[in-house]
Formats: structure tokens, C-alpha cells, sequence
């Protein structure tokens, strides 16, 4: 009979645990923790601004919609985008319609360095006299 309201007690324990208790046992590295805790605050923002940007543009029947510059939560939905490795698509032409700039390859970069190598400006300096040290000098004593 102690036996199984031991069992019940640990049972009420275990559902007492929050999600951050659950992120401790989870894995003991502080860093790891802060490592997990922030995806999901990352992901927390992604998707309430992504929830606010789809309010913005879809009206909802018996909902008034209100319209809002989207600038701002746009600029922090591509933010916790690029957080996690993801670019926004980009029109073939831009947005005002120019071209994309060419894409330069390694040996055309390096073709290009070695090229300015040889006609940037440079300087020498030529010390045409014997014997020199650069060391500061000492304190003339006070009269």
C-alpha cells in the first residue's frame, strides 16, 4: 500500500514540471539550453509576425481589418528568416526592374586581384642613412 502512493506522490511530481524544468532534464549544457530556448523564442517571433503580416492582407468576415504599415514586422519576419538560413526570393529583374548583377566565378576573382596587385599604388620607403634605431628617447633632466 506505501508502495503505491509512493508511485502516485512521484507520478504528481513529474506533472508539476514546467517546460523549462523539462529543458533542464532534457540536456544538462547551459549552452545547449540557450541554444534550444532561443530556436523557440526565434520561432515564437516568426510566427507572430507572420501571423500579423497574414492579418494585414486577409480580411476575415465579421472582423473589421485594420491596416497597418507592414514595414516594420516584415523587416523582423525576413530577420528571424536569414536567423535560420532562409532568404527571401527576389524577382528576376528587382523590384525596379534592373538587371541582377552578374555573378563573378573564384578565377575571375582572382584574375582580378592579381591585376590590381600589379597597378595598384604602392610606396617605398628607402632609409639611405647608416645605422638607425627607433626607440624612444629619454627625458631631458630639468634645470
Amino acid at each position: 500500500m506505501a508502495e503505491a502512493v509512493k508511485k502516485e506522490e512521484e507520478k504528481k511530481e513529474e506533472k508539476k514540471k514546467g517546460p523549462l524544468d523539462k529543458l533542464k532534464e532534457f540536456s544538462e549544457d547551459k549552452e545547449e539550453q540557450m541554444e534550444i530556448f532561443s530556436t523557440f523564442v526565434r520561432l515564437g517571433i516568426l510566427i507572430w509576425s507572420g501571423g500579423i503580416l497574414t492579418l494585414n492582407y486577409v480580411s476575415i468576415p465579421n472582423f473589421p481589418q485594420k491596416n497597418i504599415d507592414p514595414t516594420f514586422i516584415a523587416s523582423v519576419f525576413t530577420g528571424v528568416l536569414a536567423s535560420f538560413g532562409i532568404q527571401t526570393a527576389s524577382k528576376k529583374n528587382g523590384a525596379n526592374g534592373a538587371k541582377p548583377p552578374a555573378q563573378i566565378s573564384k578565377a575571375d576573382m582572382e584574375m582580378l586581384i592579381a591585376k590590381a596587385a600589379t597597378t595598384a599604388p604602392a610606396q617605398t620607403i628607402r632609409l639611405e642613412q647608416a645605422p638607425m634605431v627607433l626607440a624612444p628617447s629619454p627625458t631631458p633632466p630639468k634645470k
